[in-house]
């Protein structure tokens, strides 16, 4: 999906809702390449990015105003829970997580588009 398409650049609810845990080998200090610096330990074989293990969750790595313009700071290292994450209308298809973060920030539901 090329930027131009792609909500997820005005949008970065998800960071901003759900915590991102992830396998600690996925940092730095395990072999990874999520920075170590952005992360903290979810004993015993967890970490997760700092600011999503709180009721009010958003991830440090993330910049700017959600539902305007985002981007994340380590994008080509961000950890596997950010790269599995679906969005609603990928394979024209819903995908509930996506339209449960943009729902709390007052963000409408991505229109699903069928072949």
């Amino acid at each position: 999906m090329s930027e131009i398409n792609n909500p997820c650049i005005s949008c970065g609810a998800c960071c901003g809702y759900f915590r991102v845990s992830f396998y600690w080998a996925e940092a730095e200090d395990g072999g990874g390449t999520v920075p170590l610096s952005l992360t903290e330990p979810l004993p015993p074989f967890l970490r997760c990015m700092l600011g999503t293990n709180s009721k009010a969750p958003r991830c440090i790595a993330l910049q700017g105003t959600i539902g305007k313009a985002v981007s994340c700071l380590i994008y080509p290292n961000r950890p596997s829970t950010c790269r599995e994450f679906g969005q609603s209308r990928e394979n024209s298809q819903r995908d509930r997580a996506c339209d449960r973060a943009r729902n709390y920030y007052g963000l409408p539901a991505l229109p699903i588009f069928t072949p």
